[in-house]
């Protein structure tokens, strides 16, 4: 694939049995040497308190391609929620996004010469949990990674979806609050 992937987006959500077993990532993909990298370096170059940005890896040391940049949605304060977000989490996206090079959805070519900022959501009513499933964490935060990275170099919905299913579609939390339960 010769074709310039200069900036996709996507959004995923994939949900467990427990309240807490929730991932909804946002991501950005596109070729390092684009905006894409540009905003990933500035990122990864400008941290902030309770959001730190760290690179998707195996283990310590084993950072994976295309290079992730995964920024919390959640403003990190305890050490037991980081722990979880740099480990159990970290370790499903990396997981997730070598399963989405593997599916074809990243053409394994372009897999160095792209970048992936992923706006990672841990529920923090994991820290209520006296017995965190990790296994059950990884799995739905591996899947969510690999169904976010396949809709957005999908482009999908696409904007014919969108148009015909508009009316269709209802956003959860503005139901709750029409419904009185918010």
């Amino acid at each position: 694939m010769n074709q310039r992937i200069v900036l996709r987006t996507g959004e995923a959500l994939v949900e467990g049995d427990a309240s807490y077993l929730c991932a909804e990532p946002e991501i950005v993909i596109g070729e390092l040497d684009g905006p894409v990298g540009q905003a990933l370096a500035t990122l990864l170059g400008n941290q902030v308190k309770g959001h730190t940005r760290v690179f998707a890896i195996l283990n310590s040391d084993v950072q994976v391609r295309p290079a992730t940049l995964m920024v919390s949605k959640v403003t990190v304060r305890d050490a037991r929620y980081t722990n979880i977000l740099m480990g159990t989490v970290q370790a499903a996206i990396a997981n997730g996004v070598l399963d989405a090079v593997r599916a074809g959805y990243i053409p394994k070519e372009k897999s160095s010469d792209l970048g992936i900022i992923y706006s990672v959501w841990l529920d923090p009513g994991v820290l209520q949990e006296e017995k965190v499933d990790h296994d059950a964490l990884f799995r739905i935060h591996r899947e969510a990674t690999v169904k976010v990275i396949q809709k957005a170099m999908a482009g999908e919905p696409t904007i014919n979806w969108l148009l015909e299913h508009q009316n269709e579609v209802d956003h959860y939390f503005h139901r709750l609050g029409v419904d009185g339960k918010l």
